[in-house]
């Protein structure tokens, strides 16, 4: 019985080296295995923060708890079993965010027109995944916009977290002002903050995610958190935000710099999460280019459509897969077991439901805190750089528009090139973003 057992374990070993090529990529199943379970636990918060931030946009949230824990799933194992490639895939902060407290919330968007507008950024992804024309839209599009682009979705999803935290409120006379620490609310968020600010500095793995799990008990004393009847359940019903999406509706002409605005947003921050992870396991060919890379962001491309298929915003790759390849993940089998800890977390929705909002709001700011480290990259110094970017990245959070944000940075970037004389250094795609994004401004909004 012991040799049919080893026998049996020889026989999956050796099918799991051959499909995902674990000895040429210099690794085993034991160290897949250990990099999917650290890769999971730095990015499990997701399945906790989006119910809470897709609920203020009037999903269900039950229904988007199951949508995420599906959506990361799925998405996750095709890339691992198409693209073989260590990465795990999620519904994006900054993303929901922009869905629900902009699309939904200022211009009144209804969810399921929302939901539409996802579908269509994620098919516009696979076109231009598949007819290449992601290189040219990656060529056009200068680095410091890019790296803008990034920093001002990392202001952006900071602010929302002050303010679901308490911590910024709303005051007419000077728009912003600080809240109320006397608060219950305001006071758990702000112990939590501190709390999960020390286990991401000490480096501690998942410190997200525990800092969350910590300032929700800290919650049931302070009368925040509701204790649930039950730890275990069965999973919560997807029907009400299930094949809901409205995509005539996001067709509109209205929409299009929104699906715009979430195309490139998710666009960006898949490219540098992918170059930034991949250099770290050798994916990188000598000419700078991604192994296997169409495959990988064809995956990610199809995450999104996915995602909107069962409820939820943009689905994306996390840098948190970084956690993963740090721990030794070189092949698809590290997504695979990441994709399988998704499912499992579905029975313990219970958990997940009674995470009251203030203690999400940490994660909120501290994943901000990460994505505008991005301005480091910007040369303010060279004032060329430094106007676009700028305004990119701080009209993001000023209008509560990553699309506006974004409209302004293109737009001024063709504008002070052209009228300084140095207009052939500008790609012809980004007069053609800044002339449609002129017209959008002068006819739509």
């Amino acid at each position: 019985m012991k040799e049919e057992i080893v026998i049996k374990k020889a026989k999956e070993e050796g099918f799991l080296e051959r499909f995902f090529q674990l000895g040429e990529n210099g690794t085993d199943v034991r160290t897949e295995i250990l990099a999917g379970f650290t890769t999971f636990v730095t990015m499990a918060y997701i399945i906790l923060v989006n119910p809470i931030i897709l609920k203020d946009a009037g999903l269900d949230q039950g229904a988007v708890f199951m949508a995420t824990a599906l959506a990361a799933a799925i998405s996750t194992l095709f890339m691992g079993l198409y693209a073989n490639y260590p990465f795990a895939l999620a519904p994006g902060m900054g993303l929901n965010a922009f869905f629900a407290y902009v699309m939904v919330g200022k211009m009144g968007i209804p969810w399921q027109t929302a939901l539409g507008a996802v579908f269509l950024s994620g098919i516009i992804a696979v076109i231009v995944t598949l007819t290449g024309l992601r290189e040219l839209l990656i060529k056009a599009i200068p680095l410091p916009l890019k790296h803008a682009v990034g920093a001002g979705i990392g202001l952006f999803i900071a602010f929302i977290g002050f303010k679901n935290a308490g911590i910024v409120v709303s005051n007419p006379a000077t728009f912003v002002d600080l809240g109320n620490f006397k608060d219950p609310g305001t006071l758990l968020a702000t112990i939590g903050l501190i709390i999960t600010a020390v286990l991401v500095a000490r480096g501690v793995r998942g410190g997200m995610l525990l800092g969350i799990i910590i300032t929700t008990i800290l919650g049931i004393p302070m009368g925040i958190t509701k204790i649930p009847s039950t730890l275990i359940s069965a999973p919560p019903s997807m029907a009400p935000g299930f094949l809901k999406l409205d995509i005539m509706g996001a067709l509109k002409v209205s929409m299009y710099p929104v699906i715009f605005s979430l195309f490139f947003a998710d666009l960006f921050d898949t490219i540098g999460t992918f170059v930034g992870v991949a250099s770290r396991t050798g994916m990188i060919d000598e000419n700078g280019n991604l192994k296997r890379g169409n495959k990988a962001l064809f995956a990610d491309s199809l995450g999104t459509v996915i995602g909107s298929l069962l409820g939820t915003s943009n689905t994306t790759t996390y840098v948190e897969s970084a956690a993963g390849v740090s721990a030794g993940g070189r092949t698809g089998l590290t997504s695979v077991v990441v994709s399988l800890l998704f499912i499992a977390s579905i029975i313990f929705s219970p958990i997940a439901l009674a995470v009251p909002s203030q203690a999400t709001a940490p994660a909120l700011i501290i994943v901000g805190i990460f994505m505008a480290s991005s301005l480091n990259e910007i040369k303010f110094s060279d004032f060329y750089e430094a106007f676009p970017a700028f305004l990119t990245a701080i009209l993001m959070p000023l209008t509560f528009s990553i699309s506006l944000g974004l409209a302004v940075g293109f737009v001024a970037y063709a504008l002070l090139m052209t009228l300084s004389g140095r207009s052939k250094e500008v790609h012809w795609v980004m007069y053609i973003l800044a002339v449609t994004f002129i017209l959008y401004f002068i006819y739509v909004r």
